[in-house]
């Protein structure tokens, strides 16, 4: 699926300026090297957090350090290297201070955020620094024992590949593609869906993973009729991103039918409005309804739609697009 004009650009976590450098991986020695190296820099996990700052640009960017020698013990990520040849190695952790919520400070007062917290107002290399490294993550965190034995495996390639103890079989990381969709109706109308467990208020375009043996137009069309029993008369490609919650990948389409009546699924959907662009703006400026997240597509999908930002919505004469720390 070639670019177009109506693709969506430089969404936030579709953002990435490392070469990943995939044949340094295999060099068993690479990681013991890379953080032997006081040049290389490390990108530390905690759990699903890294420490981010602020810089004069009013961009956030994460906080790197040198390697040390605890790293040495754990989980290690190769990640890639810049234009100048600077090596990037992602290293997990946990963390030793209680939740938020608990009885110990909130990471968050150092620093240490979400990737959907920050994620919208990262430069570009730390965007891809911070999804790459959240998805890697995930993924050792859930693939700890072998699919066909049982058996523990390994972490193996600098950390893109686990390795069966007993048989030797190997294990790649998972990413499960989803497709989310606007659909418009013959009189510009966008449909809205609020899921079966989301609170009041919270609408959003229509999404759903695609299934064994199918096109991503066609998963578009199935999860549409699925849904909210509507046929759409096509799909046309917007644009992908990475979604790492976790092991995601989000493939955007925009979608128009003739049919208006809806049939909702009540396993999957609490309820399904048409709204119209005059009618989406009034229900932003009253609070009436709420927006995803800015770091989703799905937030750029209805903007593709709306001809403008939310935020210019909201606060008129405001074009803010993601990249900029106020937008958190």
């Amino acid at each position: 699926m070639a670019p177009t004009d109506t693709t969506l650009p430089d969404l936030a976590l579709s953002r990435s300026s490392l070469d990943r450098v995939a044949l340094e991986r295999r060099r068993p020695e690479v990681l013991t090297e890379l953080l032997d190296d006081p040049r290389t820099r490390v990108a530390e996990v905690r759990g699903d957090r890294m420490r981010v700052a602020a810089a004069d640009d009013d961009v956030l960017h994460l906080v790197l350090r040198a390697p040390e020698p605890e790293d040495h013990t754990r989980l290690g990520l190769h990640l890639g290297r810049d234009g100048e040849g600077t090596a990037y190695v992602g290293v997990v952790t946990q963390w030793d201070d209680p939740e938020p919520g608990g009885d110990g400070p909130d990471p968050a007062d150092d620093g240490w955020l979400t990737l959907r917290q920050a994620g919208e107002a990262l430069a570009t290399r730390d965007a891809g620094v911070f999804t790459t490294a959240l998805a890697l993550a995930n993924w050792h965190g859930t693939h700890r024992f072998c699919p066909r034995c049982g058996a523990p495996t390994q972490p193996t390639q600098a950390g893109w590949v686990r390795r069966c103890e007993r048989e030797g079989s190997e294990h790649y990381p998972r990413t499960d593609p989803a497709v989310i969709m606007s659909v418009v109706d013959p009189d510009g109308r966008l449909l809205l869906g609020r899921g079966a467990h989301w609170p009041e208020g919270r609408f959003s375009v229509l999404a759903g993973f695609v299934e064994p043996g199918e096109s991503f137009e066609a998963a578009v069309a199935r999860e549409v009729a699925e849904e909210v029993g509507v046929a759409v008369d096509g799909a046309r490609y917007l644009g992908n991103q990475p979604w790492p919650f976790p092991s995601s990948v989000m493939i955007g389409f925009e979608a128009t039918t003739r049919q208006t009546e809806l049939t909702i699924d009540p396993v999957e959907m609490a309820e399904a409005r048409w709204v119209s662009r005059e009618e989406y703006r009034d229900l932003l400026r009253s609070g009436a309804i709420r927006t995803p997240s800015g770091i989703s597509i799905a937030k750029r999908i209805i903007e593709h739609w709306l001809g403008q930002t939310v935020e210019s919505v909201i606060e008129p004469g405001d074009s803010m697009r993601p990249g900029t720390a106020r937008a958190l």
